[in-house]
């Protein structure tokens, strides 16, 4: 669904919820597995906010 470098949307983050309604660009080079619980990582969201695990349906691709 995502690939490396995608800019996204976070609609809502459990991990972190300030990260709501920032962008952020995808991390992962290959789909996200057990390790993180399937959830994608997102970085550059803020200065303030580290990157940060989002599920899918927690996302949107803006470009």
């Amino acid at each position: 669904m995502f690939n490396a470098g995608d800019k996204v949307l976070i609609l809502a983050c459990d991990d972190d919820p300030r990260a709501k309604g920032r962008t952020g660009r995808i991390v992962d080079e290959v789909p996200p597995g057990p390790l993180t619980a399937g959830r994608w990582t997102v970085a550059g969201i803020s200065l303030l906010i580290a990157p940060v695990l989002c599920h899918s349906h927690e996302l949107r691709k803006t470009g």
